[in-house]
């Protein structure tokens, strides 16, 4: 086995002697078992409770805040909801497809933790086509979706689905030439091998490279929005237009699992992003033990993951939903040719640049910085702003 949490576990099970199959089969499930029930599913649930308190407080509002400390365990009972709740198939509906498809959802939303590198030994398979597994594997999606669109027999669920599938294979195109610029980098497929090619300083991560990386790690984050239908590309299950689209006809456990693996594939995607992009795991290394460092790395990659899955929350509570042919349009007239060019322009640049640009890193750094300050100043204005109207004007 290579060195992974599967290899941690074994050991821990069975002690520091090779494993033969039986052991090492075991030690598989176990380790599969830690990273579905102690990260996968707690993040898809409790991320309900903190996207609906991140809304309200943009809202002006209060949100969930009767069940348990401030609302907390607002997604247990929830979940308990959906369990107690009857189970309805439409009589015309396809029942066998109708079953199946919210099972094809979920299993795209839980394989993809096989290759996901929390650390420098938390991974369950360290594979050579890591990030092509991942795209693979997440691409099931659609599936599960426009079966369930279709099975359903109901013309509200139909046209969700048919959405959802030209909306995630229409983005999974510039979302791919996108990952393309850190591959051509490194010149590897592994998740551990794109994140060890980079430093845990800022200015040495893929994204502050050169401009072909920067704006690929902007296009690849847009589009993971549109390929999870997250807010402004939320077409797939318009409330407004398609009452909760594919998953119209759904009830009980089968309705809420489109919607775990919705918010599971929140972290997925800013996963993806910042194992390409922002640096992983990679933390300055002391003299510690093997056990504290690989702790400090998880924090560090949770961190990274969790700022990024704030910030599709915080464009789910700001901006409004786009038209299909707006949709469309920003996909195919602008991302593909920009994700071809940044794709042509990087590896330009690797052939004339081997082993980088100082100068190039340290001035694309420099930008993100003043972007980010610029941006911060104005929300710093704006919050002042409406606390003075607030108070000279009571009323309003």
């Amino acid at each position: 086995m290579n060195n992974s949490l599967v290899t941690l576990i074994g050991r821990a099970m069975f002690g520091p002697a090779p494993l033969d199959h039986t052991d090492q089969a075991a030690a598989i499930a176990v380790a599969c078992a830690v990273v579905l029930f102690a990260i996968a599913v707690p993040f898809a649930s409790i991320v309900t409770w903190v996207e609906r308190r991140v809304w309200a407080r943009i809202q002006s509002r209060v949100g969930p805040n009767r069940v348990g400390p401030n609302g907390f365990l607002q997604w247990l009972a929830d979940g308990v909801k959906h369990v107690c709740k009857e189970d309805v198939i439409p009589e015309e509906a396809d029942a066998p497809l109708f079953k199946l498809a919210p099972y094809l959802v979920v299993l795209a939303f839980i394989l993809p933790w096989a290759v996901m590198p929390f650390s420098s030994m938390l991974i369950l398979a360290d594979l050579n086509i890591g990030i092509l597994y991942m795209t693979a594997i997440t691409a099931l999606t659609v599936v599960g979706v426009l079966m369930a669109g279709w099975s359903s027999n109901n013309k509200w669920s139909l046209i969700g689905g048919i959405r959802s599938a030209a909306q995630i294979i229409s983005y999974e195109i510039p979302a791919g030439l996108s990952i393309f610029p850190a591959v051509l980098m490194t010149g590897t497929l592994s998740m551990q091998g794109l994140i060890r090619a980079q430093k845990w300083e800022p200015y040495h991560w893929f994204i502050f490279a050169n401009p072909f990386c920067f704006v690929a790690a902007i296009i690849l984050f847009v589009s993971t929005l549109a390929e999870n239908n997250r807010t402004p590309f939320d077409l797939p299950e318009a409330e407004s237009e398609l009452v909760a689209g594919f998953a119209t006809e759904y009830s009980s456990m089968r309705y809420l699992f489109f919607f775990m693996a919705e918010w599971g594939n929140m972290f997925i995607a800013a996963a993806i992003l910042v194992t390409l992009y922002l640096g992983g795991w990679q933390i300055p290394r002391f003299n510690w033990s093997p056990a504290l460092m690989n702790l400090l790395q998880f924090i560090c990659f949770l961190v990274k993951v969790l700022v990024l899955v704030f910030v599709s929350m915080w464009i789910r509570g700001t901006l409004p939903r786009v038209r299909i042919d707006q949709m469309m349009s920003i996909c195919w007239k602008y991302f593909v040719p920009i994700g071809f060019i940044n794709m042509i322009g990087t590896a330009i640049w690797v052939a004339f640049f081997p082993h980088g640009s100082r100068l190039m890193e340290m001035a694309m750094f420099a930008l993100a910085l003043a972007i980010v300050a610029a941006f911060a100043w104005r929300v710093a204005y704006f919050t002042r702003r409406s606390r003075m109207e607030l108070y000279f004007h009571p009323t309003i």
